[in-house]
């Protein structure tokens, strides 16, 4: 069956981790795989806006599957959107408190991000490396927006935090995982890149066979599970890579491109 829809999750696997610019080789991917009638589908933790940014060049020829999927976007509408309960945000906003300084958060919501942190440094990276919409608050918990995700941030790595306390604790309330190296994500528990990519897949009459997907996270593997074709970069941890159906090259290599390039194109 001829794939019809192809969905990639961008930083660690399409691109660099935090960088806010995608290449122009792939650009013009997207470009030849509308022509011929395939979607392309930026799959993140990171918000729309972010993901606007990136695609840029190409943002009203590709679908969303943005905050791990508790955000779904095609043609400038909202396919989807699951907010948290608002227990589960009081209580994991302030579990996080006391590592504040340690580690940063980021709240989001459709129209953007909440932020309480005073760090410049991380506010730079959500400024020039993210491009994110976000809006600086001094307590989450008083304002009234609908949150969509809480992201918690630890530079060079969180994994030893967040596969030993952050995610335990709340890992039976809500969806809660690793999104690269440097993030932990909560969601609501139905929020998962796979459910995102099978309510696109339902909205546009795809099937699971016509879709393929990348990814190199705890993050990803619902939606490889969810697609007829999938792949893993290299740099992905093992069990990431079991998860798939192949293994492809990373970013700095251009694995998503090659991948396209040789199934779709035959180049």
């Amino acid at each position: 069956m001829a794939i019809r829809l192809i969905a990639s999750d961008v930083d660690g696997t399409l691109i660099q981790d935090s960088t806010p610019n995608l290449y122009p080789e792939m650009e013009e991917t997207i470009k030849r795989l509308k022509e011929r009638g395939i979607l392309f589908c930026a799959a993140s933790g990171r918000q729309y806006q972010s993901l606007e940014n990136v695609f840029r060049n190409v943002a009203d020829d590709i679908a969303y599957i943005a905050e791990n999927g508790a955000q779904i976007r095609y043609r400038h509408r909202n396919v989807s959107v699951t907010p948290m309960k608002r227990e589960d945000v009081e209580g994991i906003i302030k579990m996080l408190r006391p590592y504040y300084g340690e580690c940063e958060a980021v709240i989001s919501t459709p129209e953007g991000s909440l932020v309480e942190s005073r760090n410049q440094t991380f506010i730079d990276l959500l400024t020039y490396g993210y491009h994110n919409t976000f809006r600086r608050v001094k307590d989450v918990l008083e304002q009234e927006d609908e949150i969509i995700k809480i992201a918690v941030y630890h530079r060079d790595s969180i994994r030893e935090l967040g596969e030993s306390r952050l995610i335990p604790a709340w890992e039976k309330n809500v969806k809660a995982c690793m999104a690269g190296e440097e993030w932990v994500d909560f969601m609501d528990k139905s929020v998962d890149k796979g459910n995102g990519l099978k309510i696109l897949e339902d909205y546009l009459g795809i099937g699971r066979q016509e879709a393929m997907a990348f990814g190199d996270n705890d993050n990803d593997i619902g939606m490889m599970q969810a697609a007829g074709e999938s792949y893993a970069v290299d740099t992905a941890p093992e069990h990431v890579k079991k998860a798939a159906g192949a293994v492809c090259p990373g970013w700095r290599k251009k694995g998503v491109y090659q991948i396209i390039q040789a199934k779709i194109f035959g180049e």
